[in-house]
């Protein structure tokens, strides 16, 4: 086997799965695992024996790959050292019951301990003396937090002076880049005396490491850890063994366990296929925007949001040849409204309501992303078409929600060419293209979807934001495609009672309740929309007094975004205008947006504003229907 095409076996410990330990070792053999580490405080908690976990492992076809973790043991004082290998010795029993022959000794974190490698280094050869006569092996690992080792070279150090063939060195991703120590080192140190390899990401925090290992490690590829360097430099070494993921995350502990263990081994599917091994996969599509949005509704949910797309200067431009599916559209934006019985739409709608089921990007090669997003063990869909039709393919997002992926046809046909009776254009109002779609997540599941979009997608990941709702916080994320075509703001609350706690309250889970559609004139857009009785969004007069101040604005610049009810961003790039409607039955609402200049970002400063004019607005509403 070359080794581009060599695949490691992938592990995972059993702290990074919620539930008991026998419903961990489920989870991970169901979705794919070779083996896991135990994490001795899971065997603790276990009311059987070690032999009987052995037994469970090798009947779910489970390697156990390391008995983890052996704390506080090297550099003590005489009487504690004694102990300790005595302590040793309990443990090598336990190793041999569970059918494991390595175990993780990390860095002494006592005040207690001794600073000398000399010392070190002789207490851990003689537990691997130890060790070695039963047949097992003992791995060394620098704690990012250790007393007196905190690093990969330190403890290398200790391995060399220690010079016993059961002794190795352990490497994890965290523990090196938490503190931004240099991995790539590593690649100097032989394979074979590399004994073991954990990997975890995490977002970048201001915290004490360890409170930021304890709670906040998230899988490669979900956090912004360089995770792929590190990981090229231990391979880089010949080290062979397991590519294993070490993950506390206080998510994760509650996550159902079959979830989140096959988002860790996407992201080691990832992660190998990055450095060069595995299977390897598709080069990411690239991409030209959105192709459109499909929405699931009824009959009086379609003709009610028709009312309201017409508002904002949509035509109806076509009818589907064989489906009860309409077609709005002004500029580039396609708007499908699917009222089809019997579909993924009508689903969608029974569980949700009036709510976007779909949404379709243009990629340049639609089964190169397919094949992307299946090796990565995501789902695909396939909705039945009529005789001439066009098959488009797709994935399915971690929500369920559909993303179709369009590609130019050879004909050069569009999709609504073939599969729509098109209708004579009419005059629009101004608008060109999609320029965002914002999606409210369930609480705990921004790590799933970051994965997706950077796996499948290859797309981007920015700066997170903190919006203050009147009810609480929401915490966005953006992740773009590299060209920005696709922006893809992603939200998530732990109030329900904030605009987006209420979305997927309201709407039973995740689903795009934003989207933003861009013009390159917008104060003409607005007037065209107000003539139309456009339900827009007010402005209260007290955001123009805090603008003008805050950005020292010209009067006639000041005057003139009140008059249009536009809010305003400003930044070393560009500028930023945009208005808002108002919610269309509290699923889902628009925004008109002009970028100027290089400005990127999404108006963030101005949320808190649009949140509070959309509560008050539900609350009138509330109050009025009560007396009503």
């Amino acid at each position: 086997m070359t080794e581009q095409h060599f695949s490691f076996a992938k592990s995972i410990a059993t702290v990074s799965l919620s539930g008991t330990l026998p419903e961990k070792l489920e989870a991970a053999a169901a979705v794919g695992f070779d083996g896991v580490e135990i994490f001795e405080n899971d065997l603790l908690t276990y009311d059987g024996s070690p032999a009987d976990i052995r037994r469970i492992a090798e009947g779910l076809g489970l390697a156990i790959t390391i008995f983890q973790p052996f704390r506080d043991f090297e550099a003590m004082p005489e009487n504690i050292r004694v102990r300790n290998l005595d302590r040793a010795e309990r443990k090598f029993d336990i190793m041999q019951a569970l059918g494991t022959d390595l175990v993780l000794v990390c860095s002494n974190v006592q005040p207690s301990a001794i600073d000398d490698d000399v010392r070190a280094a002789a207490d851990l050869a003689e537990m691997a003396e130890r060790a070695s006569r039963r047949g097992l092996r003992v791995g060394y690992e620098a704690l990012a937090w250790g007393r007196h080792v905190n690093t990969w070279k330190h403890a290398w150090d200790i391995v060399q002076k220690a010079d016993h063939p059961a002794l190795g060195l352990i490497v994890d991703s965290f523990h090196t880049l938490s503190i931004n120590d240099d991995p790539a080192g590593i690649a100097d140190v032989p394979g074979d005396r590399i004994f073991f390899v954990q990997l975890a990401d995490a977002p970048l925090m201001k915290m004490d490491v360890l409170s930021w290992s304890r709670h906040f490690r998230n899988f490669p590829g979900q956090g912004e850890l360089p995770v792929d360097d590190f990981l090229r430099a231990v391979l880089a070494s010949g080290y062979r063994g397991p590519l294993s993921l070490e993950i506390f995350n206080d998510d994760f502990r509650t996550a159902p366990a079959r979830q989140t263990a096959r988002d860790g081994l996407r992201s080691l599917i990832l992660s190998e296929a990055k450095a060069g091994y595995g299977k390897g996969l598709p080069e990411p599509p690239a991409f030209d925007g959105f192709e459109f949005l499909e929405f699931a509704v009824d009959e009086q949910a379609k003709e009610d949001l028709a009312a309201f797309l017409g508002s904002l200067g949509f035509r109806h431009a076509g009818r589907h040849r064989s489906k009860s599916v309409e077609l709005y559209r002004q500029g580039r934006v396609n708007l499908v409204l699917n009222s089809e019985p019997d579909s993924a739409a009508s689903e969608h709608f029974q569980m949700h309501g009036p709510s976007v089921c779909a949404m379709a990007l243009r990629v340049d090669d639609a089964d190169k992303a397919v094949d992307r997003a299946e090796a990565l063990l995501y789902g695909t869909w396939r909705e039945r078409i009529g005789e001439g039709e066009r098959r488009i393919q797709s994935v399915r997002a971690p929500d369920g929600t559909l993303v179709y992926l369009v590609q130019p046809d050879q004909s050069g046909h569009s999709i609504w060419e073939d599969d729509f009776t098109l209708f004579p254009e009419t005059e629009e109002s101004g608008l060109t293209c999609i320029d965002h779609v914002a999606q409210a997540l369930p609480f705990g599941r921004m790590d799933s979807f970051i994965l997706f979009y950077r796996g499948v997608f290859g797309f981007v990941l920015e700066q997170l934001w903190e919006l203050p709702d009147p009810y609480g916080l929401i915490q966005s994320r953006a992740i773009v495609s590299p060209d920005r075509s696709v922006r893809l703001p992603l939200n998530f609350s732990e109030s329900r009672k904030t605009a987006t706690g209420r979305f997927v309250s309201a709407t039973a889970g995740a689903g795009v309740h934003h989207i933003a559609f861009a013009t390159d004139t917008i104060e003409k857009t607005l007037t065209s929309l107000t003539k139309a009785d456009a339900p827009m969004l007010p402005v209260p007069a007290n955001y123009y007094d805090d603008l003008a101040a805050r950005l020292g604005l010209d009067d006639d610049v000041l005057s003139d975004l009140q008059r249009f009810g536009l809010l305003f961003d400003r930044d070393d790039q560009g500028e930023f205008s945009h208005a808002y409607t108002e919610t269309f039955e509290e699923r889902f609402f628009f925004e008109i947006v002009q970028r100027r200049g290089g400005y990127q970002q999404f108006g963030a400063v101005n949320a808190a504003v649009r949140m509070a004019m959309q509560t008050r607005l539900r609350e009138q509403t509330q109050i009025e229907d009560f007396l009503s």
